[in-house]
């Protein structure tokens, strides 16, 4: 049970909290040095984080400038069905993308003939339109809209600036 400090006097009060604090010290000196070598561990994982990722991005650039990955616009010249979710895209500078507006349930692609726009939701409906004369893009706006994932930031790219690499192999860490 705890004791009745109540009837204590300031002073009597005053040595007992300076006695706990004496108690206290080793113990906080050790969980200081404690916490700086945790700090110097994790500064050493972050820094090995950031080359990984470093490396895997140049890597991904490599293979995309030596046409390992196909272009948006090969993908959707080249193929008639699919999902676009089967891909991770990427710009040209490695940096991954989805495809679409930020904040969108799935990712789609706009294409335009001219006049009107239509949204694709999947690889079938694109390489219809596609085939039927239809640029990626809306009327006076060619390209293929892009955001960073986890953000609201978007962009418009060339179809040549936008490669897809096949979720398998990426999930895989192939390059």
């Amino acid at each position: 049970m705890a004791e009745d400090l109540s009837a204590l006097d300031g002073a009597e009060l005053e040595r007992r909290v300076a006695e706990v604090r004496e108690r206290m010290r080793p113990a906080e000196q050790e969980l200081n040095a404690l916490r700086g070598e945790r700090d110097l561990l994790l500064t050493e994982l972050r820094r090995r984080d950031r080359n990984a990722h470093r490396e895997s991005r140049a890597d991904l650039k490599v293979a995309m400038k030596a046409g390992r990955f196909p272009s948006v616009a090969e993908l959707i010249g080249g193929t008639d069905a699919g999902a676009l979710d089967d891909y991770v895209f990427h710009l040209k500078t490695g940096g991954e993308v989805k495809l679409g507006f930020p904040g969108a349930r799935s990712q789609s692609l706009s294409l335009t003939d001219g006049v009107q726009a239509v949204q694709a939701k999947d690889l079938g409906e694109a390489a219809r339109l596609y085939a039927a004369g239809w640029e990626l893009g809306n009327p006076g706006r060619p390209g293929v809209r892009v955001h960073f994932p986890g953000t609201r930031q978007e962009r418009l790219a060339t179809p040549d600036e936008v490669f897809a690499r096949p979720r398998d192999q990426a999930e895989q860490g192939g390059r």
